[in-house]
């Protein structure tokens, strides 16, 4: 079934501080943010109608724009009440959601510091990131070419749309090569994150993950280090080289779209999805569903 355009879909988003038609919704050609990549935004999963972690998500938000240059116009408060807004509205049980901020279009040219500050908050039914059988089987990665940038060559802290022109080039290319998603060094050749998630290798019983210092510390990423700490897994954050895939047992990302994913392949090495990653998934989708959580062993 294809899927239909988003700019064409129905139902409601709240757009700077008021519920508007989901397909009226829009903003000029000559907006500041389309033009110079400064839109900030967030990705969310609900889960039986609640919105995990929504609050870190929104302070996350806010910090990313200051890291930007620019103040949403709208407190913590009343973003937690317009994303709950949108959900009930549009009846979502399990879905995403995705609050974008940006400058608008009031100024053009590098420097905007009168452009308004615009925020939207849309969501959408989406069970699922990548397919049962590819999570069954390990998804395909290919090591891309691009790397993710030094800590001063970009706002790295910031979840900012400019920071993931690179991702979407990995990725495009990744697919055009038979593989799910592409798995992305850094600036110094360590192993960093894929194209929308991060990384977490199990080798000799231990969880490794590498060193946030030039990538996004990611939410969900925190919530599988403390579940894993809780089943007395020791959680090692360091930087890690490429050639040590080889000498893990179990590999998998992690993220709200993605949320616990079994990698299978990266490029020419195998991997069996394993114990490790099966008991983390099984414990953050109980967490995530506020269902009882699997016997710690």
């Amino acid at each position: 079934m294809a899927m239909i355009p988003f700019d064409e879909r129905d139902g409601v988003l709240w757009m700077d501080g008021a519920m508007v038609p989901w397909r009226d919704a829009k903003i000029h050609v000559l907006t500041h943010g389309l033009h110079y990549a400064g839109a900030v935004f967030e990705g969310e999963r609900v889960y039986g109608g609640n919105i995990f972690e929504s609050e870190a998500h929104t302070r996350r938000l806010r910090r990313s724009a200051e890291i930007l240059g620019y103040e949403i116009p709208y407190s913590v408060a009343e973003i937690e009440d317009a994303k709950r807004a949108v959900v009930a509205a549009l009846g979502i049980a399990d879905g995403y959601v995705r609050p974008v901020a940006w400058r608008g279009s009031e100024m053009m040219g590098v420097g905007a510091p009168d452009a308004r500050i615009h925020l939207a908050i849309a969501a959408w039914d989406w069970p699922s990131y990548f397919s049962p059988e590819a999570r069954a089987r390990g998804i395909k990665l290919t090591i891309s070419p691009w790397r993710r940038p030094a800590p001063n060559m970009a706002p790295v802290e910031s979840k900012a749309s400019g920071l993931y022109m690179i991702c979407t080039m990995s990725r495009h290319a990744a697919e055009k090569q038979g593989f799910h998603d592409a798995l992305m060094l850094d600036y110094r050749g360590f192993l960093a994150e894929g194209t929308g998630a991060n990384l977490f290798l199990a080798i000799d019983g231990r969880l490794h993950t590498p060193t946030a210092d030039c990538f996004l510390d990611g939410i969900t990423r925190r919530t599988v280090m403390r579940l894993a700490r809780e089943r007395q897994i020791e959680v090692v954050e360091r930087h890690v080289l490429p050639d040590e895939l080889a000498c893990a047992s179990e590999v998998f990302l992690t993220g709200s779209a993605a949320e616990v994913t079994p990698v299978g392949q990266i490029d020419d090495l195998t991997f069996t999805p394993g114990a490790m990653c099966q008991a983390l998934y099984d414990d953050y989708m109980a967490l995530v569903r506020g269902t009882p959580r699997p016997a710690l062993s």
